[in-house]
């Protein structure tokens, strides 16, 4: 069997109109991708970010009729959208099988592997997670996810209560239970990283150790580890309530940081927290912090 794909470019702002396009044109699949390489990084919970310009690429039964194909992005976009339309004929071969190849198991730290479907773990004896990509954000392939899989690997929180903010897949909150963690509060206001984080616990064999709650769900706990792999913004507005959820003595770990943008980072958790060095990686940072007893005057 055989298929025709399509692919043309819009604005950030009719990206979802252009998915609901080819949808009602029978479109098997849509993929958004970015057309300009502007990266898109660990968003913060619960956002869907876009690229400023997208490529929008339609799969599409052989036999469609592609003059009403065009049509529609004409009436959809304006006639300027057909100058970079590109139609391919496409095999069939397994493309779940095909989307996995460029994921492969990953190293993080002495011990801490990241393995997907498929493959056997490099290093049996090693502390190995099993996650595919998905919806949910986190796989491990992104700097800013690493910087904290490397920091859980030298730092295992052994019998630690934890919170993972921002969990999006639930790859931190299951490496912090495989690496000894006692239970881990997995936090996210997406209800879908919430069920990818469920599904994950459960395939690594740590579901009765962690749970995944809305903001609202999470109880007034103090942990001994908050992790929050997410952006700077939401990381300067949290910083008390972080505070609030770090006993004194525990640790905080931030992630999802520009390297201009750690300074204002170091003073708003400075407060409350004694910051350790700042580690980079592909320009991302990683601010690590350790609770004070009292506030310092500011």
């Amino acid at each position: 069997m055989a298929w025709q794909q399509i692919s043309f470019e819009v604005a950030e702002s009719d990206g979802e109109r252009a998915e609901e396009v080819l949808s009602e044109l029978g479109a098997l699949s849509v993929t958004l991708r970015d057309a300009e390489d502007q990266p898109i990084f660990e968003p913060p919970p619960g956002a869907t970010p876009l690229w400023a310009r997208i490529q929008v690429v339609g799969l599409f039964d052989a036999d469609i009729d592609m003059a009403r194909v065009r049509r529609a992005l004409t009436d959809a976009f304006g006639p300027s959208v057909l100058e970079a339309l590109a139609v391919a004929p496409l095999e069939d071969r397994d493309w779940v099988r095909a989307w996995m190849d460029d994921f492969h198991p990953m190293q993080f730290g002495a011990r801490l592997w990241v393995c997907p479907s498929g493959y056997e773990p490099p290093d049996p004896s090693a502390v190995n997670l099993y996650l595919d990509p998905g919806l949910a954000f986190g796989t491990g392939t992104h700097a800013t996810t690493a910087l904290c899989l490397q920091w859980l690997d030298a730092h295992p929180p052994v019998d630690a209560e934890v919170i993972d903010y921002g969990c999006g897949s639930g790859i931190l909150a299951v490496a912090g239970v495989r690496l000894g963690a006692r239970h881990v509060w997995a936090v996210d206001n997406d209800p879908q990283a919430l069920v990818a984080t469920r599904d994950n616990a459960q395939r690594n064999g740590v579901a009765d150790s962690i749970d995944a709650v809305l903001p609202e769900g999470l109880p007034a706990v103090q942990a001994d580890l908050l992790l929050a792999n997410i952006l700077a913004g939401p990381l300067l507005d949290l910083a008390p309530v972080f505070a609030d959820r770090v006993r004194s003595g525990g640790s905080v770990v931030l992630s999802g940081i520009l390297e201009n943008q750690v300074q204002p980072l170091l003073q708003a958790y400075g407060r409350w927290f004694e910051m350790g060095p700042v580690v980079t990686r592909d320009g991302w940072t990683r601010l690590v912090g350790m609770r004070r007893n009292s506030v310092e005057a500011v």
